[in-house]
């Protein structure tokens, strides 16, 4: 884990209120995992006062990318962020997917922003494994395909794709995936993931979700995202624990 002030090479405007910023940060790009984040302070004073936490959505040698939308003062503050200037960055944190071992086929399901995690799993997954990259959204707008392979989208208004949500399309596309020995990741709003979750622990399938939350400190100082274990009496944290666990083992 290191603490880098990362120069920012350069920020895109890929959808509506949706950015792609790429910094460099060599001593956290060297050690990050698929699934892993990093917590960034977006200003140099102190407003916001905590750190914001961000997925670390692609790795080019020395640079890291980070998928964003405005939803508040330190996602625009970061929107608003010239090449030349600086951000600090914490990472990398948490534990990643684990997506080394025995299947087939590795199946992405991502609600929104959620895709943001998939563009280094993507890169990261072995040549010999198929992969299929299920997205949802509100609209055709908020469907971004940066770095995915193999992509079906979904959308609440029928905009682009299936028109329902990313699990539904799950349901209707699994008689072709389960031909196959597959493993399903996934990351998105709580309700996708629950739903999601749900559907796999009925169904027995292999699942890893990538759990969203507020996560001040990032390592587990202090104790601000637990989440409730299925087994066991103490709760786990998100930051330390997480943010990825097998489905069936986590209360959401």
């Amino acid at each position: 884990m290191y603490v880098e002030k990362s120069k920012v090479e350069s920020i895109q405007k890929i959808s509506e209120n949706i950015f792609l910023i790429k910094v460099l940060a060599p001593s956290i790009a060297s050690l990050v995992k698929p699934g892993q984040f990093c917590n960034i302070k977006v200003s140099e004073n102190s407003f916001p006062l905590l750190r914001r936490p961000f997925s670390i959505c692609d790795v080019e040698g020395d640079y890291l990318f980070f998928l964003f939308d405005i939803h508040g003062e330190g996602t625009k503050l970061i929107s608003k962020k010239k090449p030349g200037e600086f951000l600090e960055l914490l990472g990398p944190l948490g534990k990643g997917f684990n997506y080394n071992d025995g299947y087939d086929t590795a199946v992405i399901v991502a609600g929104g922003l959620g895709v943001a995690p998939f563009p280094l799993l993507s890169k990261n997954l072995s040549a010999n494994k198929k992969v299929i990259s299920l997205l949802g959204g509100r609209s055709k707008k908020n469907i971004v395909t940066y770095g995915l392979k193999n992509v079906l989208a979904a959308t609440d208004d029928g905009s682009e794709g299936f028109h329902g949500t990313v699990v539904e399309l799950l349901k209707r596309e699994i008689k072709n995936i389960s031909k196959d020995n597959f493993r399903i990741f996934a990351c998105g709003p709580t309700p996708m993931l629950k739903a999601l979750q749900k559907y796999c622990v009925e169904n027995n399938y292999d699942c890893q979700i990538s759990v969203e939350c507020a996560m001040a400190c990032g390592f587990g100082i202090c104790q601000g995202c637990p989440i409730d274990p299925v087994n066991g009496d103490s709760y786990l944290l998100v930051c330390k624990d997480g943010p990825v666990f097998d489905a069936k083992s986590i209360k959401l």
